[in-house]
């Protein structure tokens, strides 16, 4: 996913840059494909966060019950949490930059965009 949102983050700011570009069709193939990104980071924080309360959860167990066969679990969990959170935040702060994106053609279709209207 990390591949082809940078792909298509590049697509779209190459198409920004073409005044032959047809605006109004890359405003709903944008539209489109930002409604797909939208699930996919929703689908990756509910699981990011079912995964930190295992990690919780499994830390708690060996700290209030004593249960050390547990530690490899919670010593697996937190290796693994740290690169889910990493890619979480790469989704989320692509996304916010896909928005402004939707902005700037938004512009290019209608001749104006949020930040003319203040």
């Amino acid at each position: 996913m990390t591949e082809y949102l940078t792909k298509y983050r590049k697509y779209i700011l190459e198409c920004l840059e073409d005044e032959n570009c047809d605006f109004a069709k890359l405003l709903d193939y944008h539209s489109e494909k930002l409604r797909h990104f939208q699930h996919e980071r929703f689908i990756h924080l509910i699981v990011l966060v079912l995964f930190a309360l295992c990690t919780v959860i499994t830390i708690l167990a060996v700290a209030i019950y004593n249960k050390l066969t547990l530690i490899p679990l919670a010593a697996l969990f937190m290796v693994l949490l740290v690169p889910y959170i990493k890619h979480y935040f790469f989704l989320e702060n692509t996304v916010q930059l896909l928005y402004k994106d939707y902005d700037a053609i938004y512009k290019k279709v209608h001749g104006f965009s949020q930040e003319d209207l203040k």
